[in-house]
């Protein structure tokens, strides 16, 4: 005789996926309910993608499960499967990304009608889980589907501003605290770490295996690269000086035309920042975080600096642990999971970064602050898969371990529930469209 199974712990799995999904998703349309309809179709570079792709491509992954596990569910259009899309092989044929801007159909609102059908469906299928003895499997591809959807709302974020910047209104906006007066690099004791995430929570699976590596002793910058400080960079030649680049990043300078950070103009003699709080020059905002900086930019200020970038270990060790102690943390502060007191992440509703310094209550036991929130980090760390893989999901992570650099953290448009320590992000060393920042290390 089998034993019973326990279904209390999945029955409170269930309804917690259920109440996420609903915050998950509305929370998707309250980013684009500023918008006016002709915002929803514009791709402004290929690297973008029109808003009204992204609604309609988090919609389409859950109609996947659907197509699966809900009894007698009929696909809402071919041509919809075909369109929204990403880059998923097995699910066949697909628009290229730098076409999703040609196309005015389906529109704004068919996309929407086809969202909230999707809604109702989802919303039909974990009710039924709820119900019943719980599907684990099916709720951890409810909860990955989700997990992608917090990921494509952040790169809504990233389109909003390369679309409309300043002209954006979003729907609530949060006020910055008075930060703290933080410099200097806290100095940390090396030795064998456990890199990864071993917890039993969600996590990607590019994040495991949970591994031992040897780091050396090392110093990390408390605080992220501030504006004022890149611009003593600019001003001091940065950008003609063939001496701090990596040959292809210097490649970049010149094929790309560049002389400072992406959203960075000049005004005459000034440089300007233009942001979702208007044009400001760099002195008036000097202290805050640079961003939108690629992994060439951050290791040329870097070398200019006498410094460098840390690898994903350093950053994770300085995160996650505290002087003298075998004690490692969740996050900087602690265990607990983030809040507005203590990390600049989308909750927060800033729509951009916190001057360096802020958010004491967040430092880690180091003394350093903001390494969540404000802006991922650029790592020197390669994106590779970790010793002991194993994909959880074709195609999500695994296809995308070649060329390209780990970044550490979170930004201001990454959700609360989304991130951990121990997330990897990742991106080719020349983007910059993302909130990308930076903060230096140093061996000692």
């Amino acid at each position: 005789m089998q034993p019973k199974r326990d279904t209390s712990k999945s029955s409170t799995i269930a309804t917690e996926t259920f109440e996420l999904f609903r915050d998950v998703r509305a929370r998707t349309m309250q980013i684009v309910q500023p918008l006016e309809i002709e915002d929803y179709v514009v791709q402004t570079a290929p690297y973008m993608s029109p808003p009204r792709w992204h609604i309609g491509h988090t919609s389409w992954f859950f109609e996947l499960l659907l197509k699966e596990h809900l009894a007698g569910y009929q696909i809402y259009s071919d041509a919809y499967l075909f369109y929204f899309n990403s880059y998923y092989e097995r699910f066949g044929t697909r628009m290229n990304k730098d076409k999703r801007g040609t196309r005015s159909r389906p529109t704004v609102k068919e996309t929407v009608a086809y969202r909230n059908r999707i809604d109702d469906s989802m919303l039909e299928l974990l009710n039924q889980t709820r119900d019943e003895a719980a599907n684990e499997s099916l709720l951890a591809l409810v909860r990955l589907g989700l997990e992608h959807e917090m990921q494509h709302q952040e790169l809504l974020v990233y389109d909003i501003k390369h679309l409309l910047c300043d002209l954006y209104r979003p729907v609530s906006k949060g006020t910055r605290g008075t930060p703290d007066q933080v410099s200097g690099m806290a100095e940390i004791k090396g030795g064998l770490f456990l890199l990864g995430y071993a917890g039993s929570e969600f996590a990607y699976d590019n994040e495991k295996a949970a591994h031992t590596v040897f780091v050396q002793d090392f110093a990390l910058d408390r605080v992220p690269v501030s504006n004022g400080e890149y611009l003593e960079f600019i001003r001091d030649g940065g950008y003609k000086d063939f001496r701090w680049w990596f040959s292809e990043g210097w490649a970049s300078v010149h094929n790309e035309g560049w002389e400072a950070p992406m959203y960075w103009e000049r005004d005459g003699d000034e440089w300007m920042i233009r942001s979702f709080d208007g044009v400001h020059r760099v002195e008036d905002i000097g202290d805050q975080p640079v961003t939108h900086v690629s992994f060439h930019e951050a290791s040329a200020f870097a070398k200019w600096a006498g410094k460098r970038l840390p690898t994903e270990a350093e950053w994770e060790m300085g995160a996650t642990t505290a002087p003298k102690q075998k004690t490692r943390f969740d996050f900087p502060w602690g265990d607990d999971t983030p809040d507005a007191a203590r990390a600049n992440l989308f909750e927060n509703n800033l729509w951009g970064v916190a001057p360096v310094g802020s958010f004491p209550n967040g430092q880690s036991a180091h003394g350093c602050y903001q390494m969540v929130g404000d802006v991922w980090e650029w790592t020197t760390s390669d994106y590779v898969p970790y010793p002991g893989f194993k994909p959880d999901f074709d195609e999500y992570n695994d296809k995308w371990f070649i060329g390209q650099k780990v970044l550490r953290g979170g930004s201001y448009a990454t959700p609360q529930y989304h991130i951990r320590s121990t997330y990897r992000n990742f991106f080719h060393p020349e983007e910059r469209w993302m909130i990308s920042g930076f903060r230096c290390a140093k061996t000692i």
